[in-house]
């Protein structure tokens, strides 16, 4: 059972989305919260697999709601979602770098919407490589900050499997790219991931590309 918790200030939106979610037989929400605040306690409350999370609220944001749940080490299982009118913006970005594994917009379709909390709750990265390079293009490949330091603990290998990742690939994708089983490309992936001290696939996805690892495709 994937456990979900709503995080918004609109009633309606929680209502909405409790609705379409329960029908599922493998997702329960077990709490609602109408600001990033009250999230955070119940997140600690509850330990969901998933938290849906507003990016704008009272009180506390969703950026900030963000990072605290993803620094709390009792947390290491919620996956966050942001939730957004606007699709992508630097709200978003800013949520990505924050700890968030992906963002959904708020007027996504219902089988988009239960897909995305099953594909959150496994761990895996809620961005397209469309949307990626979007993203990395306006927010990343601007911004003055010095970039990450930990690629030199890579092998060859690990390099290569983290701008795989970082183009969007899923863990079959890259196995088949690197002619290699698709437990082997889980255990690269896992190992990329502990060596960088990254949270997940799209923690992996910032990194490179602010790295250096990979540059982003205009156009």
């Amino acid at each position: 059972m994937i456990r979900v918790l709503l995080v918004d200030d609109q009633a309606l939106i929680r209502g909405g989305f409790r609705a379409l979610l329960e029908i599922e037989d493998d997702i329960e929400v077990v709490a609602e919260a109408a600001n990033g605040e009250r999230g955070v306690a119940l997140a600690a409350e509850h330990r969901p697999d998933v938290a849906l999370v507003d990016i704008q609220m009272p009180v506390m944001d969703g950026i900030e709601a963000t990072r605290l749940i993803v620094a709390d080490p009792r947390l290491s299982g919620v996956h966050v979602v942001i939730l957004t009118n606007y699709g992508l913006d630097e709200y978003v970005f800013n949520a990505l770098r924050a700890g968030a594994c992906g963002f959904m917009v708020k007027d996504t379709e219902p089988e988009d919407l239960v897909q995305g909390v099953r594909v959150a709750a496994r761990g895996d990265a809620l961005l397209s490589p469309a949307i990626t390079r979007r993203l990395i293009g306006e927010y990343v490949a601007r911004r003055p900050e010095p970039a990450p330091e930990g690629l030199g603990t890579l092998t060859r290998r690990e390099r290569e499997v983290a701008v795989l990742v970082a183009r969007g690939l899923s863990n079959d994708e890259i196995a088949a790219h690197m002619v290699i089983s698709p437990a082997t490309a889980k255990t690269h992936v896992s190992r990329v991931l502990a060596k960088l001290h990254v949270r997940d696939r799209a923690q992996l996805v910032v990194f490179a590309y602010e790295s250096g690892l990979v540059t982003p495709r205009r156009g």
